[in-house]
């Protein structure tokens, strides 16, 4: 072991000055899809065990947490390998086919279109090749058994590029999911380097937090340190993060979640070969291959169009079936998405820090559960646990991160705390 270590601990207030701006890394879902949804927003894979304890010299957690806000690293190509155990429950390949149908039924129906083949990193353990030059190049690739799928931003254009379809989906940066956010109407897509990962975990710093240096590591043959984040308060479900930091250029290289119930990391990635140098320029060209199917994105202004005459033509059904569908709806189900909508419209936070507990009402009536529901509720009932309490009774749907739940008269709390936790934040809601 090596004579390092550092009692220095950084509070959130601290933190605070350092990086301006950071928001609480909360991202709550709809409960009923929390063994699906949740698992996209945080997916990852385990990368090789750390070897070695170099000697470097003593840093604190603040001179840490300004090496990583300082990292202007424009240049880099490696090897990473992210690993994800959220615990879901076994729908046999159901959830997976959720995620990655949205593929087939999306824009054109192309297997390329990167908004739903990364959802692929929600679970299990994946091998990323990355590369970057600047803002606009850069390059991820996917590889698969016999397969690779590709994302290649150069300049104006984005590729995705799926070898085993041998189709090519072709947008421009300022329509690409990952490019433009939200935007065009689309999620970002989910984190898929150790940066992005602890870029997150850094937004969630505040005082309930502990923030320290753990001593030293090493990652793809590079020296690191070990930056450790803990909340301080009990009740959540998250144990710590520990993020291993380049030592010369401030780059996170690993990062890792370990659950407060103990057992592997919930998510862990990180580089096993990295290199600061310019990639060749070649990496980022890209030609579709010849017969290869190419589908093009289509502009936001299209996608508004047909979304705004999309939602005409629902809204005339609905009042054309209104008083039919009501009176056939599940009882225990909300009695229209309009419902859900206003409901998530009316989401409020209560809680702080790592307890924070994200609740609104659906306007329905809960999960359909127990025989009356048929076979839906079995099926409901077999994912969930049923919970009583002041508020009355309800379930709660569970990962080893995210859990969620949602009470007999329609309400909903989610957050990265214990069943517990919820149950005890419903019972403050009556």
């Amino acid at each position: 072991m090596a004579p390092y270590a550092s009692d220095d601990s950084t509070t959130a207030g601290e933190v605070d000055e350092q990086r301006s701006g950071r928001r609480k890394a909360a991202r709550y879902v709809v409960p009923v899809t929390v063994m699906g949804v949740a698992a996209a927003t945080i997916g990852l894979v385990p990368a090789l065990a750390d070897s070695g304890d170099p000697d470097l010299p003593k840093i604190t957690a603040q001179q840490l947490i300004e090496k990583i806000a300082k990292s202007d690293v424009q240049q880099l190509s490696g090897t990473v390998k992210i690993s994800t155990d959220l615990g879901l429950p076994d729908l046999g390949g159901l959830e997976s086919s959720l995620l990655s149908g949205a593929a087939s039924q999306g824009e054109g129906g192309s297997s390329a279109d990167p908004t739903a083949k990364l959802t692929e990193l929600a679970s299990g353990t994946h091998t990323l090749r990355v590369a970057a030059d600047g803002p606009d190049r850069q390059k991820l690739s996917l590889l698969e058994n016999a397969a690779e799928y590709s994302i290649i931003h150069n300049g104006k254009d984005v590729w995705a590029y799926d070898s085993k379809s041998n189709e090519v989906h072709h947008g421009t940066a300022a329509e690409s999911g990952k490019e433009s956010g939200k935007e065009n109407g689309r999620d970002q897509q989910p984190p898929a380097t150790p940066k992005d990962f602890a870029e997150e975990a850094l937004k969630a710093a505040d005082d309930t937090t502990s923030v320290t240096v753990d001593g030293t590591a090493q990652v793809a043959g590079r020296d690191a340190y070990k930056l450790l984040i803990k909340p301080k308060q009990s009740g959540s479900t998250v144990g710590a993060i520990t993020v291993a930091v380049d030592a010369e250029t401030g780059t996170p290289l690993k990062f890792t979640l370990t659950p407060a119930g103990g057992g592997s990391a919930v998510v862990d990635a990180g580089f096993t070969q990295v290199d600061f140098a310019e990639p060749a320029a070649s990496t980022f060209d890209f030609t579709p291959p010849k017969g290869a199917k190419v589908t093009e994105e289509k502009a936001s202004e299209e996608r508004a169009f047909e979304k705004k005459a999309f939602e005409e033509k629902a809204s005339e059904k609905k009042a054309f079936g209104k008083a039919e569908a009501r009176e056939h709806a599940p009882k225990s189900l909300p009695k229209s998405d309009e419902d859900l909508g206003k409901g998530l419209d009316g989401m409020k936070t209560i809680g702080e820090g790592w307890n924070s507990i994200a609740t609104f009402d659906t306007g329905g009536e809960g999960v359909p559960s127990g025989k009356d529901a048929g076979e839906l509720g079995g099926f409901m009932d077999s994912l969930g646990d049923k919970v009583t309490g002041k508020f009355g009774s309800g379930t709660v749907f569970s990962t080893r991160l995210v859990n969620a739940l949602i009470t007999d008269d329609g309400k909903v709390y989610v957050g990265l705390v214990t069943k517990d936790a919820l149950v005890k934040a419903a019972d403050a809601g009556k």
